[in-house]
């Protein structure tokens, strides 16, 4: 079991690193985040828990609105392109020991986290404090980069800061210039016999991203995703028409926030193309965890409904 909200928040005071606190519904995404902290100056985060092909893993922390592109990242890893994925579901629980939703710097604080490496975005830098989670999503903690500096020495980690939209040429003569941020060990998940009974029969490609199927360690008793609505309650993940009026809120608010007087006037008639590369980027990995989450989800309460009508009958 690894270290509580509170355990940890204990640990920052413990080590006299100034935080504030702001309790929230249980949120998924940025933009969901923003609505409650997004008013308060600082930079929100957004965090993605990563696995190359080798079984090594990756917490990537960056700005929201900064670019990572995973190919680009990846080849400067010296992983080639494609090196990088969403790491698998059942590594939340085994790995970082966190909920749904709540991977940030802060998860590695639990010793089985000490062979993830952590890419820190230098811009992180230029804002006077950034908003992370605290092991749960029902709150978010500001943070000076000194603050989390402290925090990340205090558990023998040396902050690395990247510039996560450069592109540097990398070949013979110009060799991966994150090669050194790569982990030395591998971390291999042991089986578990509810994982292998679903895995019969469900599709390999459903275990994918950091936001998979709930699973009794990985998963916050509350509710899972919010749908943005007037009083922005949580969405019963399998309302279908909740799940895709979500969609289309997170689509549609990019899509106004892209198409502006200066966007028009800088790209004129490949507005549209620069608009929708620009939708893909943010779009991407958020659309692809919520669609695994549904999926996973709606599978995982149809298997405990057949069990429970199984049970029923088996007298």
């Amino acid at each position: 079991m690894g270290l509580s909200k509170e355990q940890l928040l204990a640990r920052l005071k413990e080590l006299q690193i100034e935080f504030s606190q702001y309790d929230h519904p249980v949120v998924l995404t940025v933009e969901a985040q923003e609505k409650y902290v997004g008013h308060l100056g600082g930079g929100v985060s957004k965090n993605l828990f990563l696995k190359d092909k080798k079984s090594r893993f990756y917490i990537v922390s960056a700005l929201a609105d900064t670019k990572v592109d995973l190919k680009v990242l990846s080849v400067r890893l010296g992983l080639g392109k494609g090196g990088l994925r969403m790491a698998p579901e059942e590594a939340l629980g085994e790995i970082l020991q966190v909920p749904l939703g709540c991977v940030t710097p802060l998860s590695l604080v639990n010793e089985s986290a000490c062979n993830v490496s952590l890419l820190l975005d230098q811009r992180f830098k230029s804002q006077k404090f950034c908003f992370f989670h605290p092991i749960s999503n029902d709150m978010s903690i500001s943070l000076t980069t000194d603050g989390l500096d402290k925090f990340l020495k205090s558990i023998k980690r040396d902050p690395s800061y990247v510039d996560l939209e450069a592109n540097p040429s990398v070949g013979k003569d110009q060799p991966p210039d994150l090669a050194a941020l790569v982990p030395s060990s591998t971390v291999m998940l042991p089986d578990h016999p509810e994982t292998a009974a679903v895995s019969s029969k469900v599709p390999a490609e459903n275990k994918v991203s950091a936001s998979n199927k709930p699973t009794k360690s990985a998963v916050s008793t509350k509710p899972s995703i919010s749908a943005k609505g007037p009083q922005d309650k949580p969405a019963n993940i399998t309302d279908v028409w909740k799940f895709v009026e979500g969609l289309l809120d997170s689509t549609s608010s990019l899509l106004l926030e892209e198409i502006t007087e200066k966007n028009f006037k800088e790209h004129g008639e490949k507005l549209g193309e620069m608009i929708s590369n620009r939708l893909k980027t943010k779009l991407a990995a958020e659309m692809q965890n919520s669609v695994m989450i549904f999926k996973n989800t709606a599978y995982t309460e149809g298997f405990h409904a057949g069990t429970h009508c199984h049970s029923k009958h088996s007298f």
